[in-house]
């Protein structure tokens, strides 16, 4: 089984006070690791969530740990288009700079549905929420250059119990083909890394860096739609564990290292990888960055058509 791969201690030491982040999905899981360490290195954490008590659950227990923290609850549903740009307005009101910002909540293997605009589920939340989220912030993220936009993938953008990620633009939203939640987790994770990949390019002389990662096999409740989080927390941990699942804190190491690693800059619309699982033996230890083995991840004219089909979509 491939190493952990650990951000470096001095990275986890570097003084963040004065520093603005946005880390949306932060009241659990990787999410949640993110922000409380960015709070514990004295930055300001934006924490944007669906349920507010969730939040503040979450933002009273990062202060009991680290009393001196600063975080604040703003309610983000990224299923509603209406929500992002009421996220957005609220932070832009309230805040006058931005450094990083954290695209980290989402959704996998969902049961058929849609999201209140009428996109696929996954498609819809865990791309073209995150996708309208970040164009909207994007000129405070250059006013405040040299900042950081990290967009969580997975390694199953490559393939996801065998379906293959691609976009299939004729079909982005399962109209005409048969519904399959692994392979809609597929496109939107693939959509993640292009969509990094396509602003790595745009933003290559704004001193914005965008990049995106896969975080490993994490123990989180993403995995609910596929079995209860009480038979992967308990009964099948001993297993998991062995198979290379992590905890939460192993898995916001490539975050972190993506976000705050001064070599980052170098590597603009990269993808930055944990152990996973890959079509390839030598891609599954992972890498820092690391060249994805799917051949769809480096088509540049998909990324652009994707750029403007997403722009369209959520009325850009």
């Amino acid at each position: 089984m491939p190493q952990t791969l650990i951000c470096p201690e001095h990275i986890l030491k570097t003084n963040l006070k004065d520093k603005t982040y946005i880390v949306t999905g932060g009241n659990s899981g990787i999410g949640y690791v993110t922000a409380e360490q960015l709070a514990k290195q004295g930055a300001k954490v934006i924490i944007g969530c669906r349920r507010i008590s969730e939040g503040e659950k979450a933002r009273l227990s990062i202060l009991k740990a680290f009393p001196s923290a600063i975080i604040e609850i703003i309610n983000l549903d990224l299923s509603d288009l209406n929500s992002v740009r009421n996220f957005v307005k609220e932070f832009l009101s309230n805040q006058k700079e931005l450094h990083g910002l954290v695209n980290n909540a989402g959704v996998m293997y969902s049961p058929e549905g849609k999201t209140k605009d009428g996109f696929e589920t996954q498609f819809g939340t865990n791309h073209l929420g995150h996708f309208l989220l970040t164009e909207l912030l994007l000129p405070i993220l250059k006013q405040s250059a040299p900042s950081r936009i990290v967009i969580l993938s997975s390694c199953f953008h490559d393939k996801a119990q065998g379906r293959e990620g691609r976009i299939h633009f004729d079909d982005l939203n399962f109209e005409r083909r048969k519904y399959d939640g692994w392979e809609a987790y597929a496109q939107s994770k693939l959509a993640n890394l292009l969509y990094a990949k396509h602003l790595g390019k745009k933003l290559s002389s704004s001193g914005v860096t965008a990049v995106s990662v896969h975080p490993g096999w994490v123990k989180t409740n993403l995995i609910r739609n596929f079995m209860p989080s009480w038979v992967q927390n308990i009964v099948l941990k001993p297993v998991f564990k062995l198979a290379g699942m992590i905890e939460p804190w192993e898995g916001a190491q490539t975050t972190l290292y993506s976000l705050l690693a001064p070599e980052v800059e170098q590597h603009n619309g990269a993808y930055f990888s944990q152990k996973g699982i890959y079509r390839t033996k030598d891609a599954t230890k992972g890498g820092w960055p690391l060249h994805s083995p799917n051949p769809n991840a480096h088509d540049e004219e998909t990324a652009k058509r994707l750029d403007e089909v997403s722009r369209a979509l959520v009325g850009l």
